[in-house]
């Protein structure tokens, strides 16, 4: 099978994996940077040039998209299916991910459990958006943030009325939201494939921090989860129309609540926790499921 693996960098743990989990399976695979395509927008003869040479034969694309490049990663990967190439993650699931509100209004509508959340514009609602989600200590969220940055807790009531004030100055996007005491800054990675979590790893932060990501000093181990944890996961995977995300869930006292739908989820810290290949179970999906024009929305939407 040719296959081609969307990644402006091949020396990333996450590109280097997969091309080797393909190339052990005995695939054609390319590393191809989603920048430096030129899309050909023909009705009749769609086609995609990289470096001046036409992408032709693959079967197969595996996004690896990063937040900064949404918007044209997203057209990249829209032309890939209209050419019938079958994508992992279609381009319409990826852009329902990448926009935090409208995945949680998603999540909401499917009924998965999520912290309480809110969003307000004008600065006379500052008031009714605290007591929205329960009062301090309360996180503020910008909607353009990643991997942990832009994130911010607010312990007490004025320095959450400061925090939403400055952020408004700026003329951001951002949500508030309730902060999980009791999950005492640690969250669980569950990495859904296809209906079936197959890796998870609890995520704790380092000490003075709330925010449990890796890139902050974060440190990862083994989990064991709930069925109620799993199912949830696998929930929150599908609403997004995900065949693969990675599911980040805290454990509340009123059970599981989702934080984030990521679509390209990093595969080293999950590895390194579960001693799981699950770069080479991301490349069996791809043989089992990858046929011609089989992409739902084929670039539509």
């Amino acid at each position: 099978m040719k296959i081609a693996i969307l990644s402006r960098n091949r020396k990333l743990y996450s590109t280097r994996r997969l091309a080797e989990a393909g190339v052990q399976r005995g695939h054609d695979v390319h590393i191809i940077d989603p920048l430096r395509c030129t899309i050909d927008i023909a009705s009749q003869r769609p086609t995609i040039q990289f470096k001046k040479q036409e992408l032709t034969g693959f079967e197969a694309v595996i996004p690896r998209i990063g937040a900064s490049i949404t918007y044209y990663g997203l057209a990249v990967v829209r032309q890939f299916e209209m050419m019938g190439v079958y994508s992992l993650n279609e381009s319409v699931a990826i852009g329902r991910s990448r926009d935090k509100l409208r995945s949680l209004q998603l999540l909401a509508r499917s009924g998965v459990g999520l912290p309480l959340t809110g969003f307000a514009h004008s600065v006379d609602d500052t008031d009714a958006l605290i007591e929205m989600v329960g009062g301090a200590p309360l996180v503020v969220k910008l909607l353009e943030g990643t991997q942990g940055r832009g994130v911010v807790l607010a312990e007490t009531y004025k320095a959450a009325e400061s925090v939403i004030d400055a952020f408004r100055e700026l003329d951001a996007n951002f949500l508030v939201q309730e902060f999980i005491r009791e999950a005492a800054g640690a969250d669980i990675r569950c990495f859904v494939i296809g209906e079936k979590v197959v890796a998870s790893m609890k995520r704790q932060a380092k000490e003075g921090e709330f925010r449990s990501n890796l890139h902050r000093g974060g440190s990862a181990r083994l989990v064991k989860l709930t069925p109620e944890e799993r199912s949830t996961a696998v929930r929150a995977a599908k609403t997004m129309g995900l065949n693969v995300a990675g599911v980040d869930i805290l454990r509340s006292n009123h059970g599981p609540v989702v934080m984030e739908v990521n679509s390209s989820p990093g595969l080293e810290g999950i590895e390194a926790a579960t001693n799981k290949d699950v770069a080479g179970q991301l490349v069996q999906f791809v043989e089992k499921n990858a046929k011609p024009y089989k992409t739902r929305t084929r670039g539509k939407g």
